[in-house]
């Protein structure tokens, strides 16, 4: 095969999972560390296409005589949706919504658009993957009649550009960002050049003429957007939609947001008529609680600026291997083995030979440290067959020496469990002073995990360091 010319372009070699860019090939990318992922790309820079960019680059203004005045964001009829995404619409925001097939993308988006459209304001909502039938049926189902809801069954972004610029729609819908191609480029679509050159058009097209956009994308294997650093350095807006394949909960998560916090949290439970926002989520969490229960704790954890109520659930077996197995669901599962590391060295439960399963129901994923306490007293509970009073919830760092650390905003997961009914918690002394309880719950603090142990089922549950080693 002859080789390209000079004159023609460069070769370069291209992360098909990052979009790194590198002069030479390798086994393994330097960036994300994926492996047989950099494939050979022409690069092709017209210096016509740069004095043509330059012409319509905007002169350097000086800091001081920039005005901020701007248009009010657009709220959406979604209290859940707002949060996320900080308090609604930006005009001009490009918004990223990604997730697994099936989890309701599509249907989120839809309802979206049927929101804002009206006989006063115009949707654009454009589907590479399905035809203009497909969505009428969802329509249907979902009750959405779709005054003022434009469809457009295309893939060219040319062609999709060309009808935004006619229409002149209030927002913009693109699903998915994998579906659409740029005739220009070589590549198939959904490849890394043709994504990130359609995700900049769009982005261009939102900014000169303030119009949100949202665009779909898909997940690769790990869970991450495919192509994830391309898309979510481009975009102002990140947003996962998780949640269990046999659960109807969704978690509509925010993970990058240049207008709001980030981190926050919206819950969606899927019914026949679509996303149904869930406005007491701690309510719906433990809803399937029974009583005291073995291997069962209620943690706060907070999601964002929002304190939740989760059930943590642990499971110990004697193992049939000659390696017990380490499980989690929903928890870190390096903070597991720490955890159970913790609690065989620093309490004595004699865990060496036992299989340990840690879930947390409702399909919530939890990385805070903060549930650390409930995952170790859990798995404790199932250990020594001992249940945990129903009307207790605990929270703490777990340290390796055993102790407790404090967490953030304390009151306000005290408050959440108050006011879902809770008597009791345990909470580490450090960082409980000056503590302000809410009425009706009494709150023990404990300086170990060993004394939090004690606090749920008296001195006698904690079997003492010394005698495990004497036996």
């Amino acid at each position: 095969m002859p080789k390209k010319s000079a004159s023609s372009g460069r070769i370069v070699y291209v992360c098909r999972e990052c979009g790194k860019e590198s002069l030479r090939w390798a086994g393994r990318c330097p960036e994300c560390q994926a492996w047989n992922t950099l494939e050979e790309k022409v690069s092709v820079v017209s210096p016509k296409s740069r004095s043509v960019a330059a012409s319509f680059a905007h002169p350097p203004e000086e800091l001081s005589h920039i005005s901020t005045a701007s248009r009010d964001r657009m709220p959406l009829p979604l209290p859940e949706l707002n949060r996320v995404l900080g308090g609604g619409l930006v005009p001009g925001s490009l918004v990223l919504i990604g997730g697994d097939p099936g989890i309701g993308k599509s249907t989120l988006l839809l309802q979206i658009a049927s929101l804002v459209s009206g006989k006063d304001a115009s949707v654009m909502y454009v589907s590479g993957e399905e035809t203009g039938r497909q969505i009428k049926l969802r329509a249907e189902r979902l009750g959405i009649k779709g005054d003022g809801l434009y469809l457009l069954s295309e893939t060219d972004l040319d062609v999709i550009l060309g009808q935004i610029e006619s229409l002149k729609p209030c927002l913009v819908i693109v699903d998915s960002i994998q579906s659409v191609y740029l005739s220009e480029q070589e590549s198939s679509p959904g490849s890394i050049t043709q994504v990130r050159e359609c995700t900049l058009r769009l982005m261009q097209e939102a900014k000169a003429n303030s119009i949100p956009v949202f665009i779909s994308g898909h997940v690769t294997k790990e869970g991450a957007i495919a192509g994830p650093r391309v898309l979510e350095h481009i975009v102002d807006v990140v947003l996962y939609l998780e949640g269990e394949p046999f659960s109807s909960l969704r978690l509509l998560r925010c993970v990058k947001n240049r207008f709001g916090g980030t981190n926050e949290v919206g819950v969606f439970e899927m019914k026949q008529e679509g996303l149904i926002e869930v406005p007491n989520p701690s309510q719906v969490f433990l809803s399937e609680r029974e009583g005291a229960t073995v291997g069962s704790v209620i943690v706060p954890v907070l999601e964002g600026n929002r304190p939740l109520l989760v059930e943590v659930q642990g499971l110990t077996n004697t193992t049939s291997f000659g390696l017990p197995r380490r499980t989690s669901n929903g928890i870190d599962f390096s903070r597991l083995l720490i955890v159970t590391a913790v609690l065989s060295r620093r309490v004595g439960l004699r865990l060496g030979n036992q299989d340990i399963i840690v879930n947390v129901t409702g399909g919530l994923r939890l990385s805070e440290p903060a549930a650390d306490l409930g995952v170790a007293l859990a798995i404790a509970s199932s250990f020594r067959d001992l249940p945990i009073e129903p009307e207790l919830v605990v929270m703490g760092e777990v340290g390796l020496s055993g102790e407790l650390r404090p967490v953030p905003q304390l009151e306000r997961r005290l408050a959440e469990g108050s006011r879902m009914g809770f008597k009791r918690a345990i909470v580490p002394k450090a960082g409980s002073r000056n503590l302000h309880v809410p009425q009706g719950m009494g709150v023990i603090s404990v300086s170990s995990l060993r004394d939090a142990v004690r606090a749920v089922w008296g001195k006698g549950a904690a079997i003492e360091k010394a005698q495990t080693e004497e036996s």
